[in-house]
């Protein structure tokens, strides 16, 4: 049985009395598209953080692709093959799309010279669809471009493993099945995927998998019907209402017997 491509052991931040992860232990095979779930302030964009070494950890280890990266800098992490987007979208603002794009490629180290790493922006572009907005700057893009932009400039990364944190947020209904789309087809090409999001019917239309975390910890691990049906997840996080709806729309199984739901 091949190795996880991502493992995650006993992952553990405290900001002083406050335990923002707790203990979290998790696998992620190669090729996988894993949704993160879980309700504001469950730890979510702090266990990326985490695992991509913007935040130091109190306790665990983080494996990925069999080394040890737990103390290893935001910067050798990324161009080891691990990308990620941000919930606040910040591109270079003077600076042209695919001149954004092009840093990226050069910052992996994976081009071996500028034209390289051009030819390579030039290709994201293309797949995300930003190809004719190249020579604009990057400040004078739409929400919806500039949430590309970030996909394109992690893509430019050749990452192995993605994570892609509320990349979805404030895109209007058309603006989202585009960017579905798009998620499935990076998934296509063999990168691994994990989308950190609150619009549960986002996850449920892209993922195999679903994790849950509740204050820090993880609360549920499994399929999408297996998690939708989990008492302690509609207790805690989605309700009644919310996750029959879902059950019926996505055909997720039947609901839990009477007496296991707390409310």
């Amino acid at each position: 049985m091949p190795e996880p491509l991502l493992q995650i052991s006993n992952l553990t931040r405290r900001f002083g009395g406050v335990v923002a992860v707790n203990d979290v232990t998790l696998s992620v095979k190669e090729g996988e598209v894993l949704g993160l779930i879980g309700p504001n302030g469950a730890g979510k964009t702090t266990l990326v953080n985490l695992i991509t070494g913007f935040t130091s950890k109190t306790a665990g280890t983080v494996l990925f692709e069999g080394r040890d990266i737990t103390r290893t800098a935001p910067q050798k992490i990324a161009r080891s093959g691990i990308a990620r987007t941000f919930q606040i979208v910040q591109p270079f603002s003077e600076m042209t799309v695919l001149e954004n794009v092009t840093a990226g490629a050069l910052f992996s180290g994976r081009q071996p010279n500028m034209k390289a790493a051009v030819e390579k922006a030039e290709e994201c572009l293309q797949f995300t669809g930003l190809s004719g907005q190249a020579r604009q700057r990057a400040s004078e893009l739409s929400l919806a471009d500039r949430k590309r932009l970030e996909l394109a400039k992690s893509l430019a990364m050749e990452p192995r493993l993605l994570f892609l944190d509320e990349v979805n947020a404030g895109l209007s209904s058309s603006e989202l099945g585009r960017a579905l789309d798009l998620i499935r087809s990076i998934a296509a090409r063999g990168v691994t995927i994990i989308i950190i999001e609150h619009l549960l019917k986002i996850i449920l239309s892209v993922v195999g998998r679903i994790v849950v975390l509740h204050h820090g910890a993880m609360l549920s691990d499994g399929t999408p019907s297996k998690v939708i049906n989990d008492p302690a997840v509609i207790t805690a996080y989605l309700g009644n209402k919310f996750a029959q709806r879902f059950r019926g729309e996505f055909g997720l199984g039947d609901p839990p017997q009477a007496g296991t739901i707390n409310r």
